[in-house]
């Protein structure tokens, strides 16, 4: 099971194209509303989470996904739950996110010597991270993306994680994308 984590705030192309895509692929994946299972975006898009914070299995757990935005990767960060599932993925588990999520993987530790992207502006808070220039960039178990913009590239990147790039090539192509 991925777990896509949603706060108050959260960008909402990020997260629901990203699932979208997800699901086209058949990846088990639930949203999870932190706070409550009703989340507005940071464009007043509200969403129902299938499931709340209290209702994560970390045992369950093959992957998560942190969409960005403000405040609502802030909110994310403040959540008890979410550092729980990044700890418990940083050791070879996918942890993906875009935008201004990343910084948290950064105030984690998690992104020392490892290539990382995020929003622009950002940068300074991805400590110890090698900044590429790139729309989306994964480095072993982590995949970032600079934002909504990127939000193609980034579901191809999870999907060839989670699955292999043939078939991610595959699911980019039936939405009509060019490819990536």
């Amino acid at each position: 099971m991925y777990y896509m984590f949603l706060a108050d705030g959260f960008e909402e192309t990020e997260a629901l194209v990203t699932l979208d895509m997800m699901r086209r692929a058949n990846i088990s994946t639930k949203t999870v509303g932190i706070g409550d299972k009703s989340v507005v975006g940071a464009h007043g898009i509200c969403v129902t989470a299938d499931l709340n914070e209290n209702e994560v299995l970390l045992s369950d757990c093959d992957g998560i996904i942190l969409p960005g935005g403000m405040p609502g990767t802030e909110n994310l960060y403040l959540s008890e739950t979410v550092i729980s599932a990044v700890d418990f993925c940083k050791n070879g588990k996918m942890i993906a996110a875009i935008c201004a999520a990343p910084i948290i993987l950064g105030r984690k530790g998690l992104l020392k010597g490892k290539k990382a992207v995020c929003f622009p502006g950002f940068e300074n808070e991805l400590d110890g991270a090698y900044v590429v220039d790139a729309l989306c960039v994964r480095d072993e178990n982590i995949i970032t993306a600079k934002g909504a913009g990127c939000v193609f590239e980034f579901s191809h990147e999870i999907i060839s994680f989670v699955t292999d790039r043939n078939n991610a090539d595959k699911v980019i192509l039936t939405i009509q994308h060019k490819g990536l």
